[in-house]
Formats: C-alpha cells, sequence, structure tokens
C-alpha cells in the first residue's frame, strides 16, 4: 500500500510539472506548455493533415454535374422534368404516384407553404371556378407576388440567422435595431432578390450601403456586460464563423474551432483562415456598448491561430483563405490581395465550381416544400450523413438554380409547379395500391404521396386571426409585444415584457412579435419554435399533450372561438350554411352532408347541457353575432368552433 501511495504521488507531481512525456497533437505543438497573455512563436507553421481522394469522393464534394433527367414509362404524369427523376424512382420499385389532390386541398396546402395564411374563401371559389390550363400557376405568380410571401420565408431564413431583438443570457437586453435586419429579410425576398446577392450583403453589405444587412453575422446571443471584452470578441467572431460555415456551406465549421474536425475534413487552421474573412470587420469591444452590424476597421486587427480555441493562447498569424474542400486547390483559395476578403468569401460561395452552396440551399426549399430534404441533414453534408435519395435531382436543381440567376422565386415555382407537389397525401379509391405504397416505401423517400405537415406555432396564429378578420395588414417597423399571462411575464425580469399601447398592433402577423431570446410567445414555444441561441436548420414537429391544452384553454384561442362564431352565426341564419361557412373559413373545403349533420347534432346537444349546467353569466358567448340569439345556443357554437381549432384538419396541410 505505501508503494502504491508513493507511485500516485509521483504520477500527480510529473503531471502538474509537466515532467511527464505525453504525446500532444499537431497544433499543441506550436503552443507554449503553460497559457500565456503573450503571442507564440510565429515561425511555427500549424501543421494539418492533407486532403485525400477520399475525402473528396463523399457525394457533396463532388463538382456539381449537368444531368439530363431521366426517360420514364408515364410520360403523361409528368409535368415538369422534377417528376421524371422522381417517376423513375417510383417506377423501379414497381410503384405508380398518387393521384393529384383536390383543388382545395391543393390551394391550402400551396397558400401554407408560400404565404404562412390559409386561402380565403374568396380565393377557393375563384381557383374551383378558374377553368383555365394555367389556373395552377396563376395561383402561385400570385401568391409569390403577395407581401405576406416574405413576411412567411423571412421566418425560415430568421431561424438559421439565429434573430431575436435581445441578446440573451440573464440580463436579456433589448438590441433596439436588430428589427432593420427582420424588414430587410421580408424586403429582400419579396423583390427577390437573388441568392448571390443576398449572400453578399449579409456578408459585406457595410461596404456598399447596405451594413443593416450584415446583422446576419452578429444575431447571435452576447454578453456585452462582459468583464473580458477580449474573450466577447474571440466568441462574437468564432460564433459568426461557424454559422457562416453551417448555413452557406452546410458543414458543421463550429466543431473545428478547438482541434480538427473529428469525421469531415476541416482542419482547426481552416476554421481560422474562415474566421480571419471577418477579422478586420468587428473592433475591439467596449463593456456594455452593443455591435449590430459589421464595419471595416481602420485599425486591422491581426488573426491568429488560437490553441484549443482558448483566447488566451495564441497561436501563429494566419491568413484569410476558403475552406479547401470546396476550394479548387487543396490549399484552399486565397481572397485576391485588391479585393475586401468579405466581399472575396461571398463571390467564392457562389462560384460554378463550389459545389456546396447551391446544393444545400435548393435542399433548404425542397425540404420546406415537400417535408423532408433531399438529403435529410440540411446544415451538415458531411463524411457521417447519408447521401441524397435523388441526387440527380439535386444537382440538377443546383445547376439550374444558379444558371437562372439564383432567383429564389424561380425556384419555388419549379417546386410547386411540379406533379409530386401536386400529390395527394392520403388513401384514395385505390386501397389495394396504397397499402402496397406503404408496405414498400414507408418512409415516403421516393415521394410517391404528398407527406402530411403539421403547421408552426406562427403560421396557426396567423391563420385564426386571418379567418375572423382580426389579422392587420400592418407591416414593418420594432417588434410588437401583445398580452401574455402574467405567470409568465414574471418569470422576467422587470420592464422585459411590456404590453404594446395600441391594441391594433396585438393582431398583427406572428413575425412582427418582439422576439425575445429567453422567451418565446407561448404557442411559438409549445410548437417548437427555435430558441434563437444558435442557427436552426429544421424545426421539430412534436405532438404533445400541452399543444392541444393550449389550443383548448388559452385566452387566445378562446377569443378565436368567440369572433369566429360571432361571424359564422352573423353571416347566416340558415344552420347548413353557418356550418359550411366555418369548414371553409378553417379546412378552405365545403362540409359534407355528415359532417354537417353531426354538427348540427353536437350545437343542438351541447345547447341542452349548457342550459342545465351553468348559468348565463358563466359562459363564453360569440362576439359580434346577434345578440337575439339564445346564450346557450351561442355558447354552444363557441364550444363547435373551439373544438374545429383542436382538431387535425386545422393543425395539419395535406
Amino acid at each position: 500500500m505505501a508503494i502504491h501511495r508513493t507511485y500516485c504521488a509521483l504520477t500527480l507531481i510529473l503531471l502538474l510539472t509537466g515532467s511527464f512525456a505525453i504525446p500532444l497533437r499537431a497544433e499543441e505543438e506550436v503552443a507554449p506548455a503553460a497559457e500565456t497573455a503573450g503571442p507564440a512563436d510565429d515561425s511555427r507553421p500549424v501543421t494539418e493533415s492533407p486532403l485525400t481522394e477520399a475525402d473528396r469522393e463523399h457525394w457533396a464534394f463532388r463538382p456539381v454535374r449537368r444531368v439530363t433527367p431521366p426517360e420514364v414509362s408515364d410520360r403523361a404524369w409528368s409535368r415538369h422534368s422534377i417528376d421524371r427523376f422522381i417517376l423513375a424512382r417510383i417506377e423501379q420499385a414497381n410503384l405508380t404516384p398518387t393521384g393529384e389532390a383536390d383543388r382545395s386541398a391543393l390551394l391550402r396546402r400551396l397558400t401554407f407553404d408560400l404565404t404562412g395564411l390559409p386561402p380565403t374563401p374568396e380565393d377557393l371559389e375563384a381557383f374551383e371556378n378558374n377553368q383555365a390550363p394555367d389556373a395552377w400557376e396563376q395561383q402561385v405568380d400570385r401568391l409569390l407576388a403577395s407581401p405576406a410571401y416574405g413576411e412567411r420565408w423571412s421566418q425560415h431564413w430568421l431561424d438559421l440567422a439565429r434573430f431575436a431583438e435581445t441578446d440573451g443570457f440573464e440580463h436579456d437586453k433589448v438590441r433596439s435595431e436588430s428589427w432593420k435586419f427582420r424588414d430587410w429579410v421580408i424586403s429582400a425576398l419579396n423583390h427577390d432578390l437573388p441568392f448571390d446577392l443576398f449572400i453578399k450583403e449579409q456578408i459585406a453589405g457595410d461596404l456598399d450601403s447596405h451594413a443593416v444587412a450584415t446583422m446576419f453575422c452578429l444575431s447571435g446571443p452576447d454578453m456585452p456586460d462582459l468583464n473580458d471584452q477580449v474573450e466577447r470578441r474571440h466568441l462574437m467572431l468564432n460564433e459568426m464563423t461557424g454559422v457562416v460555415g453551417s448555413v452557406f456551406l452546410g458543414l458543421q465549421f463550429a466543431c473545428a474551432e478547438c482541434h480538427d474536425h473529428k469525421y469531415d475534413p476541416v482542419s482547426q487552421n481552416e476554421f481560422y483562415r474562415l474566421r480571419a474573412v471577418f477579422e478586420s470587420a468587428v473592433p475591439n469591444l467596449k463593456r456594455d456598448v452593443p455591435v449590430a452590424t459589421l464595419a471595416q476597421q481602420p485599425d486591422v486587427i491581426p488573426a491568429r491561430f488560437w490553441i484549443r480555441g482558448n483566447h488566451r493562447r495564441p497561436g501563429p498569424l494566419v491568413a484569410p483563405a476558403f475552406p479547401r474542400i470546396a476550394s479548387r486547390s487543396d490549399a484552399g483559395d486565397v481572397p485576391p490581395p485588391q479585393k475586401s476578403p468579405r466581399s472575396a468569401l461571398a463571390s467564392w460561395l457562389v462560384r460554378p465550381d463550389n459545389p456546396l452552396t447551391a446544393r444545400v440551399y435548393v435542399n433548404r426549399l425542397w425540404k420546406t416544400h415537400f417535408g423532408r430534404g433531399l438529403f435529410d441533414t440540411p446544415s451538415d453534408v458531411g463524411l457521417l450523413n447519408a447521401e441524397p435519395t435523388h441526387p440527380e435531382l439535386l444537382d440538377w436543381l443546383a445547376n439550374d438554380f444558379s444558371s437562372n440567376g439564383w432567383q429564389i422565386k424561380w425556384l419555388h415555382r419549379q417546386m410547386v409547379s411540379s406533379a409530386t407537389y401536386r400529390q395527394a397525401s392520403h388513401v384514395g379509391p385505390r386501397q389495394v395500391e396504397w397499402t402496397r405504397r406503404l408496405d414498400v416505401d414507408p418512409d415516403n423517400l421516393l415521394y410517391s404521396r404528398s407527406r402530411r405537415r403539421r403547421l408552426d406555432g406562427e403560421s396557426l396564429r396567423d391563420a385564426m386571426l386571418l379567418m375572423t378578420g382580426l389579422l392587420s395588414d400592418e407591416r414593418g417597423g420594432p417588434g410588437v409585444m401583445p398580452p401574455l399571462p402574467e405567470e409568465l411575464v414574471g418569470t422576467l425580469l422587470k420592464g422585459q415584457w411590456t404590453v404594446s399601447p395600441r391594441l391594433r398592433d396585438h393582431d398583427r402577423r406572428s413575425i412582427y412579435i418582439f422576439a425575445r431570446r429567453n422567451l418565446r410567445y407561448p404557442l411559438f414555444d409549445i410548437f417548437d419554435r427555435p430558441n434563437a441561441d444558435g442557427s436552426c436548420a429544421a424545426r421539430n414537429r412534436s405532438t404533445t399533450p400541452t399543444q392541444s391544452l393550449h389550443l383548448l384553454n388559452s385566452t387566445f384561442t378562446l377569443q378565436i372561438a368567440q369572433t369566429l362564431a360571432g361571424e359564422v352565426l352573423r353571416e347566416s341564419h340558415d344552420s347548413k350554411k353557418q356550418i359550411d361557412n366555418l369548414y371553409r373559413r378553417t379546412f378552405s373545403r365545403h362540409a359534407t352532408a355528415a359532417e354537417t349533420e353531426r354538427m348540427i347534432k353536437f350545437v343542438e346537444q351541447e345547447s341542452q347541457r349548457i342550459a342545465a349546467d351553468r348559468t348565463n353569466s358563466e359562459l363564453a358567448l360569440p362576439i359580434g353575432s346577434d345578440t337575439s340569439i339564445d346564450p346557450a345556443k351561442g355558447a354552444a357554437w363557441v364550444q363547435a368552433c373551439l373544438a374545429i381549432l383542436n382538431s387535425s384538419e386545422m393543425i395539419y396541410v395535406d
């Protein structure tokens, strides 16, 4: 035992004194043994492993190919080249595509996808009566031209940009100008700013009077009150670098902040060479002073390699360069000396021989329209992730996207104009074929049917406001704060949620609700809105009891049910017409005879129950309806509307 204690003590002494000969990684060989405040020996360069043929053979790193759509047997089904890629795989599996969904379901799907709103009864009637050959294309163009398009699709980008109007952490201080970035994104999408320029302005917009767009780089959480402002700047630059890598290239660059990436061909040195692109655009920081946008600094701060990602362990100086795996050279492309490194990066990202940018963005749009991506990890195309289900289609779309001027609306049109997009999502008259399809392709990897998708919280709220006529059409400006439950406000510091005084602001679209980092609006939170602490490539789609409980019991949903009941009762005194109007507003279709009969029976039975069990003072009554209506019947209609708002058909899009 004495010998064992002596050995352990000796081992501890050797470890503490550094006398133990422990092998070090390559990047640590340039570092001093102890943490220092001064620079390391710049003459000792960081070594990095060379790229291999196996690295470049990974599907994501191969050059984007020019692909010809394949031949298929059923040419009549295909509306678009996209369909030939999809149909070829379906036919290989001896399946057939699902038939086209009915017009009302299609318009509901398209309207939610492009605008985040349901179609109005007037929109439905116009489309159903339009027999023109290009009736569908007319609807697509109408929706893409709507201001609601930018409001919808900006939320997808803001999720990636980890957008919020506060800093985060304990004090979660307000960023008074951050709403301007949200409005810039909305405007850029509505004006169909080409994606290559969309990238350039967010990376280097300050160089040509679009500084507000560079808020993308600085939208992450921040701690202005940090004691060590050198550390704050270090964290800011590292976080920015990781987000640029994942959003535009689909590479988990942040994994190389402290060491070479464990799986992908991204070295720690490459991380800091990419970070060096932004080094001269971020000043030396001061305590409690926010930094909203990038700006070229008069005194260029030298860019360094940081040992183990530690801001107290400086390594050698590094020069800006772009990732080797997406470059023409194994040394990585270097920005031209006469050009801003950030402008050069923006140009490099959309260069024809860069295999990543177009693939990544095409897949993001595909995932939103079809429910899953052609590859299912939209911000991670690394070696551990599965290959695309349809690699030829991915490359065809990527090629066409870049060759058509990086037009985002053009890309939307291609996808939603396809027969693939217009398929039904549920069983049709061919029950045997449907069962076989589920057996052969249970996860719908072949896209032989449409994928049913749950609405997010923002779309649910906006849809409820629209179908009751309450949705405000006011746009832009600082985020608004609608009322929240007192118990929720009580979790915040004093003054962190001050209800907006204008009542009309409470009914604005969800994109304009104040985005506080440490508190999400309850409906958004329970329907899986990300917390904005990091870039979110794809939201979860959970199904939880909390969602149902909130929709059944929240003050907001009850007020919507009361207003909806009032609107339905005011429009007609005929029960069948009332029910049909309710279904048109909520489900974007006519009520069937069986549904009408069930609803009439429910209202009658609920009226009797309410009359027997409650006093009139306790009733939730319709808002804005004929005051002569029997209170018990009015309350029954509110209950009917509440049930409709909680139904699967309301919450999901077929």
